[in-house]
């Protein structure tokens, strides 16, 4: 719970453009922990029952645009950043 408050806290301001938190069924995730989310006006998603492929699954889906996109191009802002995803989803 303590790492959650420490989260909140460093996020500050930039925490009211979030809307969810994903975790998965680990029972390190109490409902305290949990607590501190809500209270932020975050939606806690919990991660299917006996999906251990879903993380790998995840992990490729964000890590390909970055390979073949993010890691090549200097990106100067988010306005640019938004234009660029925008642009590689449609391709």
């Amino acid at each position: 719970m303590q790492q959650a408050r420490n989260l909140v806290m460093d996020l500050g301001e930039r925490i009211t453009g979030l809307r969810f938190v994903i975790h998965d069924r680990d029972p390190l995730f109490t409902v305290a922990f949990r607590e501190v989310f809500t209270a932020e006006g975050l939606r806690i998603v919990t991660t299917l029952p006996r999906t251990p492929r879903m993380n790998a699954i995840c992990e490729r889906v964000i890590g390909t645009p970055r390979r073949e996109l993010l890691d090549r191009i200097l990106i100067l802002g988010e306005r640019q950043l938004a234009l660029v995803l925008r642009q590689y989803l449609i391709h």
